[in-house]
């Protein structure tokens, strides 16, 4: 039988069976502080109008119009103010012909108020006050549903919850939405070399650093992320560390383990346990793992961090985004200049970090395509992508990036 590590499968084919993988995640009703970056599962109609009552968009006085006809500062109207209306006063009382009431910006219009004279036309009075300028009709006026009618809807299923939209419902008097829940990603680093930071290194020994860019990431999309670190290369022991959280998390991501060689302890413990071990056409990031552990999705990354990096980014990010209910689930794209020649190997699509200049519209390659150069990545902005069918890009030849950032 052929070993599973040497097929081959295509960027593209490989990140679909990703997405079909992770699948979708279950509707939830949050509170709505908790829903920012979420995705609304079902449209959202307005309990109230907005704004609920006509209201003044100033501070000044509310008048019949015809009451202030003629007004100027030189022959200003002069008008009794029997009432205060505060913003929040509930008992507002009438307004009769020939008066005024002092009103604040958000204050409920009394009945028979027409219009509001904001404060800078008048003399401010407490007890009377003189009017300089006429006002017409509806002037500073917020009238019923303005903004939003009763009934009418708001948002629509599938809109991804913002600071705005979130401000609307909480204007409207809701307190929980229906949302595409966050994903619980459990985030397993392996291997006996790995040493937390802060600790001295022996020979030998590196700092671990995979789980911190992946559980970030995954955070950064809106999931929760539960880190397991320095799960030694034993396949028991990997396995028990895995048995007693599998319940409470929607995907698993490892790193590490999943090559052709000795000591590959991920693909020994879940290969044949429901996880496939494949090669994937892309540079770095070749060797890939993916399947259901015990009915779970496991998704298993190689363990150079470059490598680890650009698997997130090509094939679990947008299968998390997607799972969540979001559409626009790849980062932004654009095409720009080689400032240099690159090569490329035959059969592979590569992925050089590169820093995009928007006013030469040049991508510059940073460092090598070598799966360790992690600084590199860092001071990136962005992924030169190269087909798998071209092998040499000329000086000045035109590229695809994948942006990581907006600078």
């Amino acid at each position: 039988m052929p070993n599973t590590a040497t097929r081959l499968r295509s960027v593209d084919s490989y990140r679909a069976s990703v997405a079909a993988l992770v699948g979708d995640l279950p509707s939830v009703r949050l509170p709505v502080a908790d829903c920012r970056g979420l995705v609304l599962t079902e449209d959202v109609t307005a309990p109230i109008s907005l704004p609920p009552f006509d209201n003044s968009a100033m501070d000044g006085y509310a008048v019949r119009s015809v009451d202030v006809v003629g007004a100027s500062e030189d022959t200003p109207v002069e008008l009794p103010v029997p009432e205060d209306i505060p913003a929040g006063r509930t008992d507002v009382v009438p307004l009769l012909p020939g008066t005024s009431h002092r009103i604040m910006t958000g204050a409920p219009l009394p009945p028979g108020a027409d219009s509001v004279v904001q404060v800078e036309l008048t003399d401010s009075g407490v007890q009377r006050v003189r009017v300089f300028a006429p006002v017409a009709v509806g002037t500073h006026l917020r009238r019923t549903g303005e903004d939003v009618r009763e009934g009418t809807v708001v948002l629509t299923k599938g809109t991804v919850l913002g600071p705005p939209q979130l401000g609307l419902v909480a204007a409207l008097g809701i307190a929980a939405l229906p949302v595409r829940r966050r994903p619980h990603v459990l985030v397993l680093s392996t291997g006996t070399e790995l040493v937390e930071a802060g600790q001295p290194l022996k020979p030998g020994q590196i700092y671990e650093s995979n789980s911190m860019y992946i559980a970030t990431a995954v955070e950064e999309i809106g999931g929760v992320a539960h880190v397991l670190r320095f799960v030694p290369d034993d396949v028991n022991a990997l396995r028990a560390t895995l048995r007693p959280h599998l319940a409470d998390h929607d995907v698993v991501i490892t790193t590490g383990g999943v090559s052709a060689g000795a000591y590959e302890v991920v693909k020994d413990a879940l290969q044949g346990e429901g996880v496939e071990f494949l090669r994937v056409a892309m540079q770095p990031g070749g060797p890939q793992g993916s399947g259901r552990y015990q009915g779970l999705p496991v998704l298993s990354l190689p363990g150079n961090p470059v490598s680890a990096a650009l698997s997130f980014e090509i094939f679990v990010r947008p299968a998390l985004l997607a799972a969540m209910g979001h559409t626009e689930i790849d980062r932004k794209r654009l095409r720009a200049r080689a400032s240099m020649a690159m090569k490329s190997p035959a059969g592979r699509r590569q992925y050089r970090r590169g820093l995009y200049d928007a006013g030469s519209v040049q991508a510059v390659p940073v460092g090598g395509p070598g799966s360790h150069l992690l600084a590199a990545f860092a001071q990136s902005n962005c992924l030169i992508e190269i087909p798998e069918d071209v092998t040499e890009i000329p000086e000045g030849a035109e590229v695809d990036l994948v942006m990581l950032t907006q600078r």
